[in-house]
């Protein structure tokens, strides 16, 4: 531990921290804290990115129509965004399409199919789609049209006959990252095809912002490669060049302000969604493709509406949905698959991942309308959610995801009997152990002014989030040092007192345990480190992830 702490000069609580995720080593630990673009995999080891190039180049030498299918997400938006712009600063003729949530339904369909023979292309590209698109891509081909997939969700079955397929997660993939999101991947391909056609791949790395904001949207584990795309995206997000992430910037109050991982997930990714969601994902890929400022400022505004009326749907749906939930037999319901013809099919993604907080076990959520299901779920990192649902495939008609989170379409007479086998399934592979949720603890420390350099340390270890999330401490022995306080409609604020230092700690979700503290109760806390800026001045609050008397 001491060459630890000569080597990285850090205070020996955040050797300690380094030594806890596997980063004892004085080389793996300079590796982790100072991740460099040099560090990058080069594209050329993605199984299929040679083939892409060669037709993508050959489509920008004739002149070919190139039709860019993207999903309805953030990744999908911003991976489309990455490869049109690439494609039109090279010369192609790029033609953006998102598929419509309601009537389109997800994935590359029939309406991608007919997109493409409507705008008269030879050559389709999809960004995070079309991996289990077997059917179109076959269409595709038998009008004379190429496709190339562009992916990272787990293949269900066999791929389909595309030009190339590139996609980590395919058993045929060499490439040695597997955690890229969508436009991790599109990043790639781009890199790759700038220096095919002679040029820099700088134009690439002036859109780390999008893969930042994709793979902090897409929660993507923030480990190798893409811990160093957000490092460097989200610094170029800071005082980025695009048009429309300024604009949208702008329109959530965050101009001058720091932009973190945890503002792109909270604050700005919700926005994009929100297109996706209760309108349309084109409206994303707009935004971003916008070069004039007034009307990218128009376009951000009409997101932030749509955000609004995406919060109240989410309300309501969360309200009917744990009503329904908290009905089950919960000691032999280790999966939950809950339905109703009511619930827009663009929230029961976030409803259930809500759930999921609550219930600690897998949940699928499915809005049915004229006979047909459209699924959403959620999964503890305990389960394997794609897996489940793969092994329920008989009573579906198409899914896709991956591990944490996935989809599917249904026939509503085969709802029963999936959700029983689901819950067989999920019964299987679950232990009632599972279930219960567990407080991770990264490292036992005394609650003392030094916690102010300690927060300053573990700013090192950013950006936080799935693979790398921001590290929890436990103090014991803390004292109320007066009422416990209300914020908001779920909040709790405590004002806690060590032998060495107080902290003011605040924690979502914990209302109801206002009533059971009293001044002067004595505490064990979990608590995560957060720097916030009240009337000007900068302060270290602690923020609850549990509270034991």
């Amino acid at each position: 531990m001491r060459l630890l702490e000569q080597e990285v000069k850090l205070p020996a609580r955040v050797c300690a921290l380094l030594a806890a995720r596997g980063f004892g080593g004085p080389d793996a630990a300079k590796l982790y804290l100072r991740p460099r673009l040099d560090q990058l995999i080069d594209p050329a080891r993605m199984t299929g990115v040679d083939t892409a190039v060669e037709r993508i180049s050959r489509a920008i030498d004739t002149g070919e129509r190139i039709l860019v299918h993207g999903d309805y997400d953030v990744d999908g938006m911003s991976s489309t965004t990455i490869i049109t712009r690439t494609l039109q600063a090279l010369g192609g003729q790029a033609i953006p399409f998102i598929p419509h949530r309601l009537t389109h339904g997800y994935d590359l369909t029939s309406a991608g199919v007919q997109a493409a023979k409507d705008n008269g292309v030879t050559l389709v590209i999809t960004c995070d789609c079309g991996t289990s698109a077997l059917q179109p891509v076959a269409e595709l081909k038998a009008a004379g049209i190429d496709t190339i997939i562009c992916d990272h969700h787990l293949p269900g079955g066999p791929l389909p006959a595309a030009v190339a397929v590139l996609n980590p997660r395919a058993p045929n993939c060499e490439y040695p990252d597997k955690d890229l999101c969508a436009a991790g991947v599109v990043f790639k391909l781009a890199q790759a095809l700038l220096r095919a056609r002679g040029r820099s791949d700088t134009f690439a790395m002036r859109m780390l912002d999008l893969v930042a904001l994709a793979t902090v949207a897409d929660v993507a584990p923030l480990r190798n490669e893409n811990r160093i795309l957000v490092r460097y995206g989200l610094r170029l997000l800071q005082e980025t060049s695009n048009v429309g992430l300024r604009a949208l910037i702008r329109a959530v109050g965050l101009e001058g302000r720091e932009i973190n991982a945890g503002r792109v997930g909270f604050v700005l990714a919700p926005r994009l969604n929100a297109a996706g969601r209760v309108g349309h994902g084109i409206r994303g890929v707009e935004l971003l493709l916008e070069t004039d400022e007034d009307a990218a400022l128009a376009r951000a505004r009409e997101l932030e509406e749509l955000n609004r009326e995406r919060q109240e749907i989410d309300k309501r749906t969360l309200e009917e949905a744990r009503a329904m939930a908290e009905q089950l037999d919960l000691e032999s319901t280790y999966g939950i698959v809950l339905t109703s013809p009511s619930w827009h099919p663009g929230v029961i993604g976030i409803v259930a991942s809500r759930l999921v907080e609550e219930f600690t076990r897998p949940v699928i959520l499915i809005a049915t309308d004229a006979g047909v299901g459209k699924g959403s779920g959620r999964s503890t990192s305990r389960f394997d959610l794609h897996g489940g649902i793969l092994a329920c495939r008989e009573h579906l008609e198409r899914f896709g995801g991956h591990r944490v989170a996935a989809g599917l379409t249904i026939a509503q007479d085969k709802i029963a009997a999936f959700t029983a086998a689901f819950n067989a399934v999920a019964r299987e592979r679950l232990t009632a152990d599972d279930l219960i949720p567990e407080q991770r603890v990264d490292l036992e420390v005394p609650f003392d002014d030094a916690l102010w350099k300690l927060e300053g340390a573990v700013r090192h270890f950013e950006p936080f989030g799935m693979g790398n999330p921001a590290p929890t401490f436990l103090s014991r022995g803390l004292t109320l040092a007066g009422p416990p306080r209300t914020v908001g409609s779920d909040g709790l604020k405590l004002s806690l007192r060590g032998e060495q230092g107080s902290l003011e700690a605040i924690g979502w979700g914990m209302a109801d345990l206002a009533a059971t503290l009293v001044p002067g109760a004595v505490l064990d806390v979990a608590y995560r480190l957060e720097r916030d800026e009240y009337q000007g001045e900068e302060r270290i609050v602690a923020r609850l992830c549990a509270v034991r008397a």
